[in-house]
């Protein structure tokens, strides 16, 4: 039972079913006989593809790779900016991983193709560097890495997350507290821009300005062509220590932090960190150190292959330790990065309620996730805008100091559970970037703070409210719009790949405009690309704003641009 401290949820009536309530609850069928067959062939021919990738030279992807980013620029170079919409890119809408409808491809485009871009272009072993291109999965690279001990800096969980939509929007993973964001661990970009230059930017070139310029543009600022990212060594296991937390939500709060902030200078800091909260009074904190396969498989330890089709979702087995009590296994690395894909966090049991049962974990459980790609295609547009009503999913990034408090108001006003934890660095950098820390944070050095970084935590809320599982009404829209209110007041930040309601100003209260204007301005953007908030904006796009966005571009082609001018 919840502390009488914690917030209780707010009472509403009861919601009427209709139609759609019942094609959700049958969504299992389109899910097991399509999505879950399609997704396999689609697996096998990834698979395949990634093969027959390998087997070319390092200089034979090289020479594909500038073929192909001569046809982007070719391509770019075809545009007539007086009478072809604002460039995107050609993938089709329902392929982003996201919650949103990509709306911004129902209007006029000028569309680049970027589906070329799939493959990893040399894995540097003297600078520890990986050169990947935009469509590297992470399924994908680190199959490659961790056979040679090697792994991203930081490899967010999730199979089928790009390098692309990583960098371009934001990532993270249970090493984020050590190293950051994952745009944080690029080492240079490759960029394509509007007026089809190809440039590289690093942090201390000429362009620097634009490599801090790109992380959270979604893309608005130039295309992606590659991207060499830091490499780390790893061993092939890791040791992983699930521990039980009771108490309000405050204080399971100050026990996450507690479980990866040294108390001492001697104290280590481990590896990977992650915390769910289960309830409004139970959690369980997990702390990772990699181990090697000889201290992992020495007598009286336990050895779990998280990474087979039947065993128990992740989630759920992580769960036991609230019965249990805290208890230590070793998890082979590259299973322990992908432990949350075959349940999809835990949306997968909101898709089909019996999937994690043991009898279809057994005779189906191979052919899981099904692709979110062909879920979005099954779903339909009444289910989807039914999900937006009664569904969450959103990423917050918030101060550690402020995460208690984000789980009261979460559970006062959306009461989704699990909730997932995962803290991370965000460096204060030379430029005014989009997303910055708290000023003076410096000043106070808080939990986990240091002189050059805060300690911020993305707290991921993913399944459906309390209330629609309870058959009473709830506004997913208004619920959302709280929350954003909630993040302006507070410093914190909302993952762009969510549905966002916010308005034009307020998406500019909550992001720092003036380094990604600048960015815009100075390469040609502003006259080619869509800006950021048109392609973060809920909706179909009207005319008059198709219309008042391509209206930027004219201005741009006829206004000389002042901060090239300057150069």
């Amino acid at each position: 039972m919840a502390d009488s401290s914690t917030p209780p949820p707010v009472v509403r009536p009861k919601r009427k079913k209709v139609l759609v309530d019942y094609l959700v609850t049958f969504r299992w069928i389109p899910a097991i006989f399509v999505a879950l067959p399609l997704s396999a062939l689609i697996y096998l021919c990834i698979y395949i593809g990634g093969m027959l990738s390998s087997m070319k030279s390092e200089e034979r992807r090289r020479r594909e790779h500038e073929e192909n980013v001569k046809k982007v620029v070719k391509r770019l170079k075809q545009r007539d900016p007086r009478k072809d919409g604002l460039v995107c890119t050609a993938r089709k809408p329902w392929v982003v991983v996201g919650m949103r409808n990509v709306d911004y491809k129902r209007a006029r485009r000028f569309e680049v193709d970027l589906s070329a871009f799939h493959n990893i272009l040399e894995i540097d072993t003297e600078r520890m560097v990986a050169k990947v291109e935009p469509l590297v999965s992470m399924g994908q690279i680190t199959k490659v890495t961790c056979p040679m001990n090697l792994s991203l800096a930081v490899a967010p969980e999730f199979d089928d997350l790009t390098v692309g939509g990583l960098i371009n929007s934001y990532g993270i993973s249970g090493s984020s507290h050590i190293y950051g964001l994952f745009s944080d661990t690029v080492v240079a970009m490759e960029v394509v821009l509007a007026d089809g230059r190809v440039v590289r930017a690093t942090k201390d070139n000429e362009h620097s300005d634009l490599f801090y310029g790109m992380p959270w543009s979604q893309g608005t600022i130039g295309f992606l062509v590659s991207a060499e990212i830091k490499l780390i060594p790893i061993k092939e296991y890791m040791r992983l220590t699930y521990t039980p937390v009771r108490g309000t939500l405050k204080e399971i709060a100050q026990a996450y932090a507690d479980s990866f902030v040294p108390s001492s200078k001697d104290a280590k800091v481990p590896d990977f960190v992650e915390g769910m909260v289960y309830s409004p009074s139970e959690g369980v904190m997990m702390t990772g150190v990699y181990a090697t396969e000889e201290e992992a498989k020495k007598k009286g330890n336990r050895i779990n292959r998280v990474g087979w089709w039947f065993k128990p979702w992740f989630y759920q087995y992580a769960e036991t330790a609230l019965k249990r009590g805290e208890f230590v296994e070793y998890i082979p690395t590259r299973e322990y990065y992908h432990r949350h894909t075959r349940s999809l966090y835990w949306e997968a049991k909101l898709i089909i309620p019996f999937g994690d049962q043991f009898w279809f974990r057994f005779l189906l459980g191979w052919l899981m996730p099904p692709k979110i790609t062909l879920l979005k295609i099954t779903q339909g547009e009444a289910i989807r805008n039914y999900y937006h009503d009664n569904h969450v999913i959103q990423d917050v990034l918030v101060p550690l100091h402020k995460v208690g408090d984000v789980l009261e108001f979460a559970q006062r006003e959306l009461e989704v559970y699990p909730v997932w934890l995962c803290p991370h660095r965000l460096y204060k950098l030379p430029v005014k970037a989009m997303v910055q820390p708290e000023a003076g944070f410096e000043q106070h050095l808080r939990q986990g703070d240091t002189a050059y970084a805060q300690m911020y935590t993305d707290v991921g809320f993913y399944y459906a409210p309390g209330a629609a599982l309870r058959g009473e009404e709830f506004n997913g829209a208004e619920a959302v719009r709280k929350l954003e209110q909630w993040l302006i007041s507070n410093h914190g930040y909302q993952a762009q790949y969510a549905v966002s309601e916010l308005s034009e100003k307020d998406f500019w209260r909550m992001f720092e405009p003036s380094h990604y204007d600048h960015c815009r301005r100075k390469y040609g953007a502003a006259g080619t690309f869509m800006s950021n908030y048109y392609k973060s904006k809920k909706g179909k796009k009207t005319e008059k704003e198709v219309r008042e966005a391509e209206a930027e571009a004219e201005a741009a082609i006829v206004e000389p641009n002042k901060d090239a001018d300057a150069e």
